[in-house]
C-alpha cells in the first residue's frame, strides 16, 4: 500500500479527503508535529521544515500549487535525491489569462481613467489608442506566461516576451538576459510580471528596470510580490512616469491596512486571486503522476533546485 503524508498550510482543516477519493488504495494521513512514521510521498503546501527535513524514505514531494518559492526555502534540508514536483496549470492558466487580459484591455480602453473621472463627476471622452502601438511585454514565458501570451495575441495586441534564457514563441519578439530586459521594457506600454521567484528575480521590478518603460506605461504583477521593490514603484507612479499598476501579489499578504498602496488612486489591488488552484484538476494531475512514478515512468513538473523553479 502507498503511504502518503499530507499538509496544507493554506487550510489546516483540509485533510485531503478529495484526493483520497482519487487514490482509494493509498493510505493518506494528515501530518502532525512529531510524525516520523515511514511514507512514500508527501503532498504539501507551505509545510513546516520538521515535516520534510532528512526524509530519505520519500520517493517524491508534490507541491500543491504552481508557486514553489515557499518550499524552495526548505530545499537544502530535503535530501537531494527526493524530487520536488510542482503543479502544472491545474486550471490556473485560463484564470491568469482572464485576469491579465481584463487589466490590459482596461488600460488600453482608458477604463482606469474613466473610473477616476466618474468619481469626480466628469464627462471627458478620451481619444482611443491604436492597438498596433500598444505592446504588452510578458515577463516569464513558462506554462502560465505562454497561455497569457496566446490570449493577448488573440486580442491582437503586439506581444513581447522576456525570460531568463532564450525562448522562441510564434509571433512574439522574445528577449532574454539583463540587456534583453531593458530593450523589452523600453518597447512596452504594459509590462506583465509572471516570473518565478528566485534569488535572481527578487526585486527585479525596481526603479532602474521599471524606468525603462516609456512614460505613461502600466504594470500588471501576478507573479510574486517580492519581484517588486514597492517604494520604487510608488515613486514612479507618483511622479507620473508610470500611469498605473494592477497588483495581485505583495511583499506582505494580506496587504497591511496602513500600506501606501491603498491610498494610491492609480493602483488596482486584488487579494492574490488572479489564479487559484482548481482542486479537482490539481488532484487528478497529482494522482496521475503518482501512478506514473509507481510504474517507473518519468513525470513533468520536477523542480530544478539550482534554478529554483
Amino acid at each position: 500500500m502507498m503511504h502518503i503524508i499530507y499538509y496544507n498550510g493554506f487550510d489546516p482543516s483540509d485533510h485531503g479527503e478529495l484526493f483520497q477519493q482519487l487514490m482509494p488504495d493509498a493510505q493518506i494521513r494528515l501530518w502532525q508535529d512529531g510524525d516520523q512514521q515511514p511514507a512514500d510521498y508527501a503532498l504539501v503546501w507551505k509545510p513546516p521544515i520538521q515535516m520534510l527535513a532528512g526524509r530519505d524514505d520519500l520517493k517524491a514531494i508534490f507541491n500543491l500549487g504552481a508557486g514553489v518559492d515557499a518550499i524552495m526555502k526548505l530545499s537544502d534540508q530535503i535530501p537531494a535525491h527526493v524530487p520536488i514536483i510542482r503543479l502544472e496549470d491545474a486550471g490556473m492558466a485560463e484564470q491568469m489569462a482572464d485576469y491579465v487580459t481584463h487589466a490590459a484591455l482596461g488600460y488600453f480602453r482608458h477604463f482606469d481613467q474613466y473610473q477616476r473621472l466618474a468619481g469626480q463627476r466628469q464627462w471627458q471622452p478620451k481619444w482611443p489608442d491604436k492597438k498596433s502601438e500598444f505592446s504588452v511585454a510578458v515577463l516569464g514565458l513558462g506554462v502560465l506566461g505562454s497561455v497569457i501570451v496566446q490570449r493577448l495575441q488573440q486580442l491582437n495586441f503586439p506581444v513581447l516576451g522576456w525570460s531568463r534564457s532564450q525562448k522562441n514563441l510564434a509571433g512574439v519578439d522574445c528577449y532574454f538576459g539583463l540587456d534583453g530586459l531593458k530593450e523589452c521594457l523600453s518597447r512596452a506600454r504594459v509590462a506583465v510580471g509572471i516570473l518565478p521567484l528566485t534569488e535572481a528575480t527578487t526585486g527585479i521590478l525596481n526603479r532602474t528596470n521599471l524606468a525603462y518603460l516609456p512614460k505613461g506605461a502600466y504594470l500588471i504583477n501576478v507573479g510574486r510580490g517580492a519581484h517588486v521593490v514597492e517604494e520604487d514603484l510608488l515613486e514612479l507612479l507618483q511622479n507620473g512616469h508610470l500611469a498605473g499598476a494592477t497588483l495581485d501579489v505583495f511583499q506582505t499578504e494580506p496587504l497591511p491596512q496602513q500600506h501606501p498602496f491603498w491610498h494610491q488612486a492609480n493602483i488596482t489591488i486584488t487579494p492574490h486571486i488572479s489564479a487559484q488552484t482548481v482542486l479537482e484538476e490539481g488532484n487528478q494531475q497529482i494522482a496521475g503522476k503518482l501512478r506514473q512514478l509507481e510504474q517507473g515512468l518519468p513525470v513533468t513538473g520536477v523542480i530544478n533546485r539550482q534554478l529554483g523553479y
